[in-house]
């Protein structure tokens, strides 16, 4: 792939309010995940192992631990003279603050962006899903199309169709139809928020009308469609996840103990880059039982861990049982600790005595920094 045939431009700006605690001090793409990563990685490490050079990641909302994760892009091998991983904010000019108004916008306020970088296509991205995608061939069905724009698809179950913006299309793939969380869907076929997009029609309808065009799924496809430009739906069978509730992370987490999983993060063909710090080894001394868990450099287990993942340098008392658990980074647990369906935030302190209990249809949660027990 030509370095400025395609680039990458990621939002990752959103507050991701149904995280509720996880995310009162955190963007949601910065949000750990699978105990080393942090849930823009597969995004980022996707672009990378398509061959994409130029990143651009538009941060809003607590940026502050997202931008410095991502620095400048050497984790993902983007430091190179000609790409990089730009990170992209709003920014106050003559005109006012600039806040990014919706998925569109915040494309709109980048343009002088983009066009530094004169691409011929622009692949616009979400930074809080689960995945591994190859884009490399979507965009080769988006030229054999000759497409203004091409959007990825997901099959889903009928019953949850109602849940998703619905994407009906002819018998050559051609979207005649968007329809935004339909009662009655005419079809399976779920946007994934994944757009090619020609970059030069793109940029005419964006800079014609900046206040109608503030949104993909509300405002632009359905321009497109109204003057008949050529969009195409783009089907994808692999794993896909929103990771945006509580109980979506959970899950998540929860499937890649399963060796047999999708997602295999171990798969070398395809590896899931991120930003790690050097710390200590593991260490379980002779009284801990460890369980189909996936469990960090620098943890320090003195408990009994079954069914969870532990981030990097958290600490475990004697006699403490986590299981079914999510134990994110530098989290610190006493003894005599029970902790069951939990998803502890980065931080936070457990102290002695105490206990975190949730069920599979409500799992509890510890925010960032956030002490439990103790005087």
């Amino acid at each position: 792939m030509l370095n400025n045939e395609m680039i990458a431009m990621i939002l990752a700006g959103g507050k991701g309010t149904r995280l509720g605690k996880l995310t009162q001090n955190i963007a949601k793409p910065a949000v750990p995940f699978g105990g080393k990563y942090r849930i823009i990685d597969f995004t980022m490490s996707n672009c990378t192992n398509s061959g994409i050079s130029t990143v651009g990641v538009m941060t809003q909302y607590e940026p502050m631990i997202l931008n410095d994760h991502i620095g400048n892009g050497d984790s993902w091998d983007l430091d190179t003279s000609d790409g990089g991983a730009f990170v992209l904010q709003p920014y106050s000019s003559s005109d006012g603050e600039k806040w990014f108004n919706g998925t569109a916008n915040a494309i709109y306020q980048n343009v002088s962006f983009i066009d530094s970088k004169n691409p011929e296509y622009v692949l616009i991205l979400s930074g809080d899903h689960i995945y591994k995608m190859d884009y490399s061939p979507m965009l080769a069905e988006h030229k054999a199309n000759g497409a203004d724009c091409t959007v990825a698809v997901k099959p889903v179950p009928i019953k949850e169709a109602s849940r998703f913006g619905i994407m009906n299309t002819d018998a050559e793939g051609r979207i005649v139809e968007f329809e935004e969380k339909p009662e009655n869907p005419k079809s399976d076929l779920a946007s994934m928020g994944i757009y090619i997009f020609t970059w030069a029609k793109l940029r005419e309808y964006l800079t014609s009308d900046p206040e109608g065009m503030e949104d993909f799924g509300q405002n632009v496809i359905p321009a497109y469609l109204e003057n008949n430009e050529k969009i195409y739906a783009y089907a994808f069978d692999g794993y896909w996840k929103d990771v945006g509730t509580i109980d979506s992370l959970w899950e998540a987490n929860m499937e890649i103990l399963d060796q047999t999983h999708p997602l295999n993060l171990r798969d070398k063909s395809w590896p899931i880059f991120s930003r790690n710090f050097i710390t200590t080894p593991q260490f379980l001394t002779p009284e801990s039982e460890v369980a189909n868990s996936m469990i960090c450099d620098g943890c320090i287990i003195r408990g009994n861990i079954k069914d969870s993942i532990l981030s990097p340098d958290v600490l475990v008392g004697k006699n403490s049982s986590i299981s079914n658990s999510i134990v994110m980074k530098g989290t610190s647990i006493g003894e005599n600790v029970r902790i069951e369906y939990a998803i502890l935030g980065e931080g936070a302190v457990i102290a002695d005595g105490s206990e975190v209990i949730g069920t599979p249809d409500e799992i509890a949660v510890i925010g960032y920094e956030e002490v439990v027990g103790g005087n």
